[in-house]
């Protein structure tokens, strides 16, 4: 984003080229105040671009949904998610749904809260087992089969929306982990939006994990499409495989699920540096093999353990946890997965 005067209203402002996006992404964060103005700056100027009305009408309508789904979760974020997909047609008897109901009253023993698509199915059997208290629904307004499970009808924490995109988005932004059961298009469309998310640096870093039924063959046939073709093809790298998990067990997926934030805490970046807040203090013969073990990830420097940043005080909750901190390349995200493995080794 351009420089400007304080006082210089946006309205003075052109609209962005790319290479101002970039740099605006590697600028100090600025004030709420400041974004909310350049929200109503962005509405102004539908106004003169004479923007169609169902263009607004969609705008609108996501924006509202946006801030209505952060208000509702706001109140929980000091507690951890678990998103859990898979198909709304599969009955209370099958296997895999007494899996997903396992899965959730497991995670939510665990301290965690479940995020489904509040819809029958693994969704609901996710819910059955969390439980209506440890329950979040993204209900989605679809001219069959989805309505809102009777676990989380009525419930405050129940939203529902227009728009698979803003569905999808607080799927990721509000997850701690994405725990997928066997299902359909959708199901498969979540599973690659998250793997792509992830792979490309567009969201934090979290779980992912593939869970079949006991004895089951359906995720063990889609990881052969992965490794065969996608990374015999050299359509993904090696390291991609570490951004997921495959198994047939509901205590693995847990344990792969809690195992992930044992030391490893959260992530940001500041200014050109990776900053990984931890549980705990890394023992120096421990950094040491990381400076030897994943040199390749590092764009020059090495990896330093530090306390938390100045950028870094607009989360004084976090200020007390120490910090890995290192240029990272920003590419090699399975490494990185890598990394945070053996940094929760015990």
């Amino acid at each position: 984003m351009p420089d400007r005067d304080p006082k210089t209203p946006f309205d003075a402002l052109t609209d962005p080229e790319p290479s101002d996006l970039l740099a605006e992404a590697n600028a100090p964060p600025v004030g709420t105040e400041e974004y909310i103005e350049q929200i109503k700056a962005t509405a102004d100027k539908l106004l003169r671009d004479k923007a169609s009305r169902g263009d607004v009408k969609m705008l609108a309508v996501a924006l509202r949904e946006l801030r209505y789904c952060l208000k509702v979760f706001s109140a929980y974020r000091g507690k951890r998610k678990a998103t859990v997909f898979g198909s709304a047609r599969t009955p209370p008897e099958h296997p895999a749904f007494r899996s997903a109901e396992a899965f959730g009253r497991a995670i939510a023993d665990a301290g965690w809260m479940v995020i489904t698509g509040a819809g029958n199915g693994i969704m609901e059997a996710g819910h059955v087992g969390a439980g209506r208290d440890n329950s979040f629904g993204l209900n989605i307004l679809l001219p069959f089969e989805q309505s809102a499970n009777p676990v989380v009808h009525g419930d405050p924490k129940l939203m529902t929306l227009r728009y698979f995109f803003t569905r999808k988005l607080m799927f990721i932004k509000e997850s701690d982990a994405v725990v997928l059961f066997p299902g359909g298009f959708g199901t498969h469309d979540e599973a690659f939006e998250a793997l792509t998310l992830v792979q490309t640096g567009k969201s934090h870093i979290f779980p992912i994990v593939l869970v079949d039924e006991p004895d089951g063959t359906y995720w063990a046939a889609w990881r052969r499409f992965i490794e065969e073709d996608l990374l015999g093809r050299g359509y993904i790298s090696p390291a991609d495989r570490f951004l997921y998990k495959v198994t047939t067990s509901v205590e693995d997926a847990v344990k792969e699920v809690t195992g992930f934030y044992r030391v490893y805490h959260s992530m940001r970046y500041v200014k050109n540096e990776l900053v990984l807040r931890l549980q705990s203090r890394l023992e120096p013969a421990k950094l040491e093999l990381f400076n030897r073990d994943f040199a390749d990830i590092l764009l020059g420097g090495r990896f330093e353990q530090v306390d938390a940043l100045p950028e870094e005080k607009n989360e004084p909750t976090l200020a007390n946890l120490p910090r890995l901190k290192f240029r990272f390349d920003r590419h090699a995200i399975g490494r990185l997965r890598q990394l945070i493995d053996r940094i929760n080794e015990p």
